[in-house]
């Protein structure tokens, strides 16, 4: 039995009651569509994309007895249920995680059933962090546990670390890099600075933290240590936790830092299902595993080490919260740096329920959420997973009451997600044949708190979002999501022209997606339509990927009272009902288009500002009037390199852009017909959701042919951050000029080849 049995009674008997309440309400059902039919006229006012004018009374009839099976504190009552111990991916708590959710599943009329993979997963056998010399200190990495929350002083805790760093033990002057960005080794060289050879921290923030080792390695790094520093995440900010919600001294931010920009998943299985037999490579020839040593380490730890660093000042900008004058350092302050790790191939537990449609058994609503965690994980990831499952069970009363959804729902929760996306990514290429078939769309969360709704995802699927947002009421202003929406977007612009035209808008600006959560998969590598749900922005603190993300201080900072877990379930449920029960699947590739053009217009801005700034500086570097460093030895040792940048021409893809402008038009009056008459829909609905496909390269983006996405892509940089018409944009910041030339008509090719496809659907 789970040693924390009794809390999942508690969420459990939530779930009874529910269920008792609800097969009371069944009886009533028919009586309330009776009294519904006299609103048929006014609720009929209410336009639903993709519904016919008679069925919405019904799918809004769904929708509010949906609701009524949804209960806050259950939700509650879950979070605090499956972070009760830590249960990361591998572990024995991880197992009776996965074990609980599929017992609920099942609880609530799904067909359940736990798919295991099998992957590559390191564990710290060695961690050493020291500093040497007259001023020796040692680094504890270990976060303090506080007497007012028990949950910090748990056994089974993994300790603080960042997965796929490499084995290493390496002794060398330290540099600090401020955040590790691009730019920031730049500034370096501006001021003869090298960190070749050497070992460099960095803190955290400005980036994903894989970006730091892999640019400090390609910058010659044997090296790095990552920092939480206080102005970003500490004291600086507001009161630490227990009192507040900021991180505390000995706390430490682990995560992953796969280099998964290139591919996510298990590193050793590239392509396919990581199942037992898979076929794998050698570690060491895995590309995604980074090259050096990285740990990440307290503010508490930090202190000793920067106290350390001689040399010059850094940059005003550069400057953090510890009591102290930052340096950069001159390579005469040594650390030690070993590392070795336990390279063990695990089990990872998805749990997958399905409810078949009534109607379309072979189109699949997808929706996901991880269940691993670092630690005990309450925010990240229960908050959203507690919210997915406070839907099935709704639904599962839905069901139960006769009000099946016409399409198939697979309701799915990940494991080993943090350490980049290990089972999402290992099942969809796994079910990649029946996926490219089925699979309508997939609908993601992860953590949740309160605040602003945060959506992203496929274009497409702008209007549905925008839609669902205005029939979802906020539960700390009383409007609806949509208008808190627009009124943190209105404000956080300094331009009065922007903020009147978000004023004004009816429409919720869907975000386009990069990675660090379970849709990279789906998306970028299948091209399967994608959203990705939550509620943030008012939660603020310093607990992730740390032992302070515990129940205790997610009900005093992150979602008191569940009210936002209780809106995410409204709104991602919302969604799975209408894209299960539409009859027209509710896709409006207009708006795409609009945000393609923004992008085409953004890449040719861009390429025309890089051409300028690059001759501008030519002529400097001519002239002899350019320097890289304020040493003039340095500069002879180290010239600056002039780059060119060409006149590119877009002509081609601006009329491509066009004639999808005109193919989405056409569509949509085919869609507006479809819904007004008696014909069978079904091919419409299959090519609306193949769609997307079109935009898929079959060589993938340029040096990492598993992103296949001409549209959304995480930057090779950026990490976590998307990249739009990636293929191009990136060649242009990387003066590619011939890279440039080939993106361009790649990607002119693609949307072409989805206008084509739009033009088909025009004819079904």
């Amino acid at each position: 039995m789970h040693p924390h049995a009794n809390d999942f009674e508690v969420a459990q008997s939530f779930s009874g009651n529910e269920l008792l309440k609800n097969q009371k309400m069944k009886k009533t059902f028919t009586f309330f569509t009776a009294i519904q039919l006299l609103w048929l006229p006014l609720l009929a006012q209410e336009k639903l994309s993709g519904f016919k004018t008679q069925n919405i009374p019904l799918q809004l009839d769904i929708e509010q007895k949906f609701d009524a099976g949804l209960n806050k504190e259950n939700i509650g009552a879950t979070i605090k249920a499956l972070s009760a111990n830590p249960h990361h991916l591998g572990s024995a708590g991880g197992k009776a995680v996965a074990e609980s959710i599929l017992k609920r599943f099942k609880s609530y009329g799904w067909d359940a059933r736990i798919e295991t993979y099998y992957v590559l997963f390191p564990t710290p056998k060695t961690r050493s962090v020291a500093l040497l010399g007259g001023d020796k200190y040692s680094a504890s990495l270990e976060e303090k546990a506080v007497k007012e929350d028990l949950a910090t002083a748990q056994q089974g805790q993994l300790p603080p670390y960042n997965a796929w760093s490499a084995d290493g033990d390496v002794s060398a002057g330290l540099v600090f890099v401020n955040y590790g960005l691009p730019a920031d080794y730049e500034r370096l060289e501006r001021l003869g600075i090298s960190v070749k050879g050497k070992i460099v921290i960095a803190r955290y923030g400005r980036s994903w933290r894989g970006t730091k080792p892999k640019i400090a390695y390609e910058h010659g790094a044997v090296g790095c240590i990552i920092y939480s520093d206080p102005k970003d995440d500490g004291f600086v900010k507001g009161d630490v936790y227990p009192q507040g919600a900021y991180k505390p001294e000995f706390a430490v931010q682990r995560g992953s830092v796969m280099d998964m920009v290139i591919y996510p998943g298990d590193p050793l299985t590239p392509g396919i299902g990581s199942a037992k037999d898979a076929r794998r490579l050698e570690r060491a020839d895995a590309e995604t595993i980074l090259k050096i040593p990285v740990q990440p380490i307290s503010y508490h730890d930090a202190l000793p080490l920067l106290a350390a660093l001689k040399g010059q000042v850094v940059p005003a900008d550069w400057s953090g919260g510890l009591p102290i004058t930052y340096h950069i350092g001159d390579g005469s302050t040594l650390v030690r740096l070993n590392l070795a790790f336990n390279w063990d191939i695990v089990p990872a537990y998805n749990v997958v329920a399905k409810m078949e449609g009534s109607k379309f058994k072979n189109q699949w609503i997808i929706r996901g959420n991880h269940h691993d965690a670092w630690v005990n994980g309450a925010a990240d990831p229960v908050s959203g997973l507690a919210s997915l499952l406070e839907e099935a069970k709704s639904i599962g009363l839905l069901a139960k009451a006769g009000l099946k959804p016409k399409r198939t729902l697979v309701y799915i929760a990940w494991d080993g997600e943090e350490q980049s996306l290990l089972g999402s990514t290992e099942w969809v290429e796994d079910h990649a044949a029946e996926l490219n078939n089925k699979a309508v769309a997939y609908i993601n969360s992860d953590g949740n708190g309160r605040g602003f709704l945060e959506a992203g995802g496929s274009h497409a699927l702008e209007n549905l979002v925008s839609e669902i947002s205005k029939g979802v009421k906020d539960p700390k202003v009383g409007s609806n999501i949509f208008e808190r929406w627009k009124a943190n977007k209105a404000i956080s612009t300094g331009s009065l022209t922007e903020r009147q035209k978000i004023q004004d808008s009816q429409t919720l600006d869907l975000g386009a997606l990069g990675t660090g959560s379970d849709y990279s998969a789906f998306l970028q590598h299948l091209g399967i339509p994608t959203l990705s749900l939550g509620f943030g922005g008012e939660d603020e603190g310093g607990e992730y990927h740390t032992n302070f993300d515990s129940y205790d201080n997610f009900v005093k900072f992150k979602d008191p009272g569940f009210e936002y877990g209780l809106a995410l379930s409204q709104t991602a449920g919302r969604v799975v009902l209408r894209l299960a029960n539409a009859d027209i699947l509710p896709f409006n590739f207009s708006n795409l288009q609009v945000k393609i053009a923004t992008y085409v217009t953004e890449v040719s801005t861009l390429a025309k500002q890089l051409r300028e700034s690059a001759q501008s500086q030519n002529k400097l570097i001519s002239n002899g009037a350019y320097q890289l460093a304020n040493d003039p030895q340095e500069n002879l040792k180290n010239p600056p390199v002039q780059v060119e940048l060409p006149e590119f021409d877009f002509k081609a893809l601006n009329l491509a852009e066009d004639s999808l402008k005109t193919a989405s038009l056409k569509l949509n009056q085919v869609v507006t017909a479809a819904l007004v008459s008696d014909t069978d829909a079904s091919k419409l609905n299959t090519l609306l959701f193949q769609a997307e496909k079109q935009l898929l390269l079959s060589a993938g983006l340029p040096g990492r042919p598993w992103y296949k996405h001409s549209i959304y892509a995480p930057g090779l940089y950026t990490g976590y951050g998307v990249k739009t018409l990636p293929g191009v944009r990136e060649g242009i910041e990387q003066y590619h000029a011939k890279e440039v030339q080939e993106q361009i008509l790649v990607l002119t090719t693609s949307i072409l080849k989805l206008t084509h496809f739009l033009n088909q659907t025009s004819h079904p």
